[in-house]
């Protein structure tokens, strides 16, 4: 079975790690503290307090697991070698949607760390698949639900968070 490469950021691996470090510590303490107060109940058998934390064992564990292979199998790119003459993880660039004008700072990052809420878009997304690569003045089309999105990239930069 073939791995999909994991590309995080030096920011975005030692996340995962403060993440993977406190689901270890803490978390993996709490949800036994549960178990034992639940087998003190007596009969685990009709106990739906032991049944919750047994529930939320197992998804700690397959997350430590989870974070665990990412940062295994993740390629780190190193900022100090991000380009900013065309658009790579690690950058942000500057998009003007060419049809309303509205300009946007997007943060290109490997699948792990995108989060939208945040303008931080995965490479593998439809926009970030399309932006990569190109540079300063080029005019993408990014396909979307609706149709096709046009943006003008503006500037690009490297991420600073």
């Amino acid at each position: 079975m073939m791995t999909e490469e994991i590309v995080l950021t030096v920011k975005g691996r030692k996340k995962i790690e403060e993440e993977l470090e406190h689901l270890k510590v803490v978390r993996r303490k709490e949800v036994a503290g549960r178990i034992k107060q639940a087998i003190d109940f007596g009969d685990i058998s009709e106990n739906s307090e032991y049944d919750e934390a047994k529930n939320e064992q197992a998804q700690v564990e397959e997350r430590i697991a989870k974070l665990s292979n990412i940062l295994k199998n993740a390629k780190i790119v190193d900022e100090s070698d991000i380009s900013t003459d065309y658009v790579s993880v690690g950058t942000v660039v500057t998009v003007k949607d060419v049809e309303d004008g509205e300009v946007m700072d997007y943060t290109i990052v490997g699948s792990s760390e995108a989060d939208p809420y945040e303008l931080k878009i995965s490479n593998a997304s439809p926009i970030g698949k399309a932006l990569l690569n190109k540079k300063v003045g080029d005019i993408v089309d990014v396909k979307i639900p609706d149709g096709i999105s046009r943006y003008e990239i503006l500037d690009i930069q490297r991420s600073q968070d």
